[in-house]
């Protein structure tokens, strides 16, 4: 029987919480390096805030409870506060830019990364802490400034490695479903948001799952019921309607939208602003295939206001792939004034950083060089750890990535070792090196090419394949261009 002194706990990482290897790791930063220079060159400056917000200026509390909401992994702090694990990068921004508006340039444009915390179902590609990257500019009510957020994320998509053809952003306004909805009679704000749900299932359910959705309800494949947003047969023929306006062109999508939507006036001011988004787009050298119209995007059910972004990876022109939205935004002209009580406009865009890693990988169109280790000094000799340290701080003085190996291995072992780091090379200096002045250098890569033309093991053993001598003097010179090689 075990004691409570001998219990062990099972090895396991919460579900949704990743662990990352290198290879995963160096993805990620890659991503993060190429979006950000996007944003820079489009003059937005950094700005990094806290992991923790209070929960209050979330916006995520329980209604009958006085803790945050589910959703968002929260603590109470020691006056009694409750502060959450900040979810987005968006609600830290209107907190900043609230609290420290008269100091800011306006417009402000600012880029942020770094991780964010949901408490919410793991599943394929979507996880309970990852990255974001996005990039907002508060201050400024123009349509053109979401033109160039939409723009800008094009372009650090295509920075991030993925060919035009993969991806394209999808974009609407929240104005024109609303007009709609105000001219088909629904006012009532329970039936707009469950309309709202339905339409955003569009991808997934098809338009017969969407039109069951938009009346009684939808019963699933489980057999679960999904209670409709009771809309008569007008309605729903009208929000029908408006979702097959989607065209070719920006253009012809307007022209089908104003055919539908025109006269009202929340629609009409959503129309304008499409036709000075498109303009825009156009402009900054954006054609239609990479930014197209597409009513059935609705995005942040109660966050947006006017116009809605989303990127998705596409299996043909401006055909959305399987893998679903990898970022997205919007205009959110209301977000600050929950701290000012004033209007503030604001439009953002949001890289999911990990489900683009995640997605790239999916889609082949991830780095596909392998991750090379560091240069193995091999500790040939207990009583030499000095020199072999020596060794290794010229390498990396001379910008080379090298370490000594430091366990209890014997040399066959330590070889399997920087095999197994995947190491361009590995350097040996024993006394026969010592007394000749020169360092044994094996080109792991080229030994692994050339073992297969080598007959036997006395072969091996003479031909040594892979393996060089320098003197002291060239040694550094002669693994520089054994690592470089390797980086083709």
């Amino acid at each position: 029987m075990t004691s409570e002194a001998e219990f062990r706990p099972a090895a396991r990482a919460p579900r949704g919480f990743d662990d990352r290897r290198a290879e995963a790791i160096r993805a990620e930063r890659r991503i993060l390096e190429a979006v950000s220079g996007v944003y820079e060159s489009y003059g937005f400056e950094a700005l990094e805030t806290g992991a923790f917000e209070y929960a209050d200026a979330l916006g995520k509390f329980l209604p009958d409870a006085d803790r945050p909401n589910e959703g968002v992994f929260a603590l109470q702090d020691d006056d009694g506060q409750w502060m959450a694990l900040r979810y987005d990068l968006t609600a830290p921004l209107a907190r900043f830019v609230a609290e420290k508006w008269e100091t800011l340039p306006k417009p402000f444009r600012r880029y942020a990364f770094g991780p964010v915390w949901r408490d919410e179902k793991p599943g394929p590609g979507r996880f309970r802490q990852f990255v974001q990257c996005d990039a907002d500019t508060v201050g400024s009510g123009r349509p053109e400034a979401d033109a160039e957020i939409i723009a800008m994320a094009l372009e650090g998509y295509a920075a991030a490695g993925l060919a035009p053809a993969d991806f394209s952003v999808r974009i609407s306004s929240r104005k024109l479903i609303n007009g709609l909805l105000a001219a088909a009679g629904v006012d009532d704000p329970a039936q707009k948001l469950a309309v709202l749900r339905s339409v955003d299932k569009l991808d997934r359910l098809g338009m017969g799952g969407v039109t069951a959705l938009l009346g009684r309800g939808r019963k699933d494949e489980s057999g679960d019921f999904t209670r409709g947003a009771q809309l008569p047969v007008e309605a729903i023929d009208a929000v029908t309607g408006f979702l097959e306006c989607g065209a070719e062109t920006r253009a012809e999508t307007l022209g089908r939208l104003a055919g539908v939507i025109g006269g009202s006036v929340e629609g009409d001011e959503g129309l304008e602003e499409l036709s000075r988004i498109g303009a825009a787009l156009t402009s900054l050298g954006v054609d239609d295939a990479r930014a197209v119209f597409a009513p059935s995007v609705v995005r942040g059910l109660e966050y947006y206001t006017g116009a809605v972004y989303e990127a998705e990876l596409s299996t043909g022109r401006g055909t959305p792939g399987a893998f679903g939205s990898i970022g997205g935004g919007g205009r959110y002209d209301d977000l600050v004034a929950r701290f000012t009580g004033e209007r503030t406009p604001a439009a953002g865009f949001s890289f999911g950083v990990s489900r683009l890693a995640a997605a790239m990988a999916a889609a082949g169109a991830a780095e596909q060089s392998p991750m090379r280790g560091p240069v193995v000094i091999i500790a040939f000799e207990p009583g030499r750890m000095a020199d072999y340290f020596a060794l290794a701080a010229e390498l990396r003085a001379a910008g080379v990535a090298a370490e000594v190996y430091l366990g209890a291995s014997g040399m066959r072992a330590q070889m399997k070792y920087a095999d197994r780091r995947s190491s361009p090379a590995a350097v040996i200096l024993g006394d026969q090196e010592i007394e000749a002045g020169t360092v044994t250098i094996k080109d792991l890569d080229a030994g692994r090419a050339l073992a297969g033309g080598v007959r036997d093991n006395q072969a091996w053993r003479e031909d040594r394949p892979g393996q060089v001598t320098a003197p002291r003097a060239e040694w550094v010179a002669v693994v520089r261009r054994i690592v470089e090689a390797a980086r083709l």
